[in-house]
This record gives C-alpha cells, structure tokens and sequence, in this order.
C-alpha cells in the first residue's frame, strides 16, 4: 500500500518547502538577464517563429481547410507540452548530481530535488499555454474542452517527475548519462507531432509514432485547445496509465537507489 501512497505525501507534506525552492530557483535562473522573466514569453514565440518560417515559407506546409493562423495554432499546442517536458529532461537529469550539497543535508528531503527540476521548468510552459489561450480566444476558436487542460498538464507533471527521478538517479553511476540525454530533445523534435496533428500522420506509421509518449501528450493539447474535441485514439488513457506507472516506479526507484547517493556524488 505504501508504493501507492508514498510518493503523494511526500509531495503533500513538503509542499510549501517545494513552492519555496522552486520560486527560488526560477528567480536565479534569470538572475543578471536583461530582460529576466520575460524570457518565459520570449523563448516560445521565437521557437513559434522558426517553425512559421520552416513550415510555411521555406517548407510552405498547411494542412487543407486551416488558415497560416490555425496551423500555427496547432504547432503552438504542439509546442508548449515539447518545451516543458524537454527543458525538465535536459535540466532533471543532472539534477542530483549538481545539488550535492543538498544530498548531505539530512533536513532536505532528497526525492525533492528532481520535482524541484521538474517544476522549475514548468514556468516556461505555463507563460507559453498561458499565451495560446489569449490567442485561440482572441481566434474565437477555444472551446470548453480547454477545462480539461489542467488535467492533462498534471498527467504531464507526475509522468515527468517519474522519468526525473529514475533518470537522475541513474546519472550518478552513469555521468555520461547527462551528456546522452541532451541529444534527445534534437530527436523528439522530429518524430513528434508538433508540425502536424494524428491525422496527418499515414497509418502505417502511426504504429511507430504510438511508442513515443509525447505523441500522446501533444495529441491530448491538440485536440482539447485546438481542435475542441475529447482526445482520440485513448490518448488521455494512455496517458494516465503512464504517468502512473512512472510517477510510482520512479519513487520506487529512486528510494532505493538513494541509499548509496552520499558515496558517489
């Protein structure tokens, strides 16, 4: 019983100290920048901005029946979930590994320091979402299936916390570890359905698609934001069922694998 419920008060009973480290460490990640807080609105519109340049001048992509304003609609929703999911990966991953101070601090609880990483990195998607909603309203295409929005953002969340916490405990024996997964965004980028939506996709391929989870992910913001509609194909069930699974497994693993952490890091 305590696999299931372990990880969910860890979070509950800390949370206030969580919100605490995480304000902090979004407050020093834009420390000394010029613009500071405003790079969490400008990071994703200039993203948007090379894919409006790729996919409709230089590739001059525009699936029928949508506008060059619809299309980039549906890359935006796209690209938000893409952002905070890869800048958790790239940033979690080494999370442990740089706090090593707070790993021998006995009155920090060290299953913290990848959700920490993980919510820090959501500041950018929230800033992002929080922008195509004014737009899609302003479009007058937003719906009232944009409430399931929170749902899917926390099945992202607990999904990504549960991959941090394996994939950071893991990078304290495998130091190159940190260095691999930052070529995976590159990879993620290309056969994730940010520039086209589940049905653009040929059918054959959708089998392969299928073993990506963030094709599940983006399929859920696109058609809750973009398209108005409950998320095909079950991939709201897909991903309960992996943020589920990870979030518990991660614990599970990183609750073990800490017990030798003091020693290698």
């Amino acid at each position: 019983m305590r696999f299931f419920t372990d990880p969910f008060l860890l979070l509950w009973r800390h949370r206030r100290l969580l919100f605490q480290t995480t304000r902090n460490d979004i407050r020093a990640r834009y420390a000394g920048s010029a613009l500071g807080l405003a790079w969490t609105a400008l990071f994703p519109l200039m993203f948007l901005g090379i894919y409006a340049v790729v996919c409709l001048v230089i590739a001059k992509m525009k699936p029928a029946g949508m506008s060059p304003a619809d299309y980039m609609a549906l890359v935006f929703c796209g690209l938000i979930p893409f952002i905070g999911f890869t800048e958790a990966l790239v940033a979690g991953t080494s999370s442990v590994t740089g706090n090593a101070n707070l790993i021998k601090n006995t009155l920090f609880p060290i299953e913290l320091i990848p959700v920490k990483s993980v919510l820090t990195s959501q500041c950018t998607q929230i800033v992002g979402t929080a922008i195509l909603l004014l737009t899609l309203t302003a479009m007058r295409s937003l719906t009232s299936w944009a409430l399931l929005l929170p749902v899917v953002w926390l099945t992202q969340v607990f999904f990504t916390v549960g991959v941090i916490w394996i994939l950071s405990s893991l990078n304290v024996y495998f130091r190159d570890l940190q260095n691999i997964i930052a070529l995976v965004p590159l990879m993620l980028q290309v056969i994730s359905p940010i520039a086209w939506s589940a049905d653009m996709i040929p059918a054959d391929m959708r089998k392969y698609m299928a073993l990506n989870p963030l094709y599940y992910l983006i399929t859920c913001y696109q058609d809750c934001l973009k398209f108005g509609h409950f998320p095909r194909g079950g991939a709201m069930g897909v991903m309960f069922i992996l943020s589920g699974v990870f979030f518990l497994t991660g614990h599970w693993f990183f609750s073990r694998m800490k017990l030798v952490f003091a020693d290698n890091v």
